[in-house]
């Protein structure tokens, strides 16, 4: 199977796929054939891929993954009941696959200290997409942004990311990580907040320092 990811380029994102070309493309897949493979490796390949190196850290471990992912639902093609979505279906895989990895380097899943993992409070949010790359202004913003996310938990880090990058709904999540829809809103919840303070913490020190340097003790 490896050989098949030989001529598989590492595409920008793609335009989604709708339901009707979904389908047509999961009919085919389900054949196991090798070029039907390959249509869904070039359609899903890049979104996958940057959700899972987004959480792990290594590069090479990243790419492995990635490669895992396909692998398995190759394999596993025939269990796929459609009652998902396929790109779903992979984010599923993919978030499973980084999860036994962090096990695997003795990484728990914890929640974010901030929340008690038996509590019942819910944090309600709009069901909308907030994108923190509309908060960077330049490359040093745009790093702060990204150490935040990769800074939190597992489970903060692959809602915000699969909510706000990926465009996953409430009950798709909960459906994915087996959880109530309350619990993917608090911790979304969670992710942006930490998120916002982080870029909140630059501004401030940019705007002290930049207050200093201009010579802000003059009147």
């Amino acid at each position: 199977l490896m050989s098949l990811f030989q001529g598989v380029t590492h595409l920008g994102h793609k335009d989604r796929l709708d339901a009707a070309a979904e389908a047509v493309l999961v009919a085919q897949f389900r054949q196991q054939n090798y070029e039907t493979f390959s249509k869904v490796v070039d359609a899903f390949q890049s979104r996958v891929h940057g959700f899972v190196r987004r959480m792990v850290s290594n590069h090479e471990e990243a790419e492995d993954i990635t490669q895992e992912v396909f692998i398995r639902a190759y394999q596993s093609v025939n269990r796929f009941d459609g009652r998902c979505s396929l790109r779903t279906w992979l984010f599923r895989i993919a978030y499973n696959l980084c999860v036994d990895a962090s096990r695997k380097k003795g990484r728990s899943v914890q929640e974010a200290s901030m929340i008690d993992a038996n509590s019942e409070e819910v944090f309600d949010v709009a069901d909308s997409r907030w994108n923190p790359e509309t908060l960077v202004l330049d490359d040093e913003l745009m790093q702060v942004v990204e150490q935040s996310i990769m800074s939190m938990s597992e489970k903060l880090r692959s809602v915000l990311l699969l909510h706000d990058r990926e465009e996953l709904g409430y009950d798709e999540l909960a459906q994915m990580l087996d959880i109530p829809v309350g619990t993917v809103k608090s911790r979304l919840f969670l992710a942006r907040n930490t998120v916002m303070k982080a870029v909140e913490s630059y501004r401030t020190e940019t705007q002290r320092t930049n207050f200093y340097q201009e010579g802000g003790q003059r009147s």
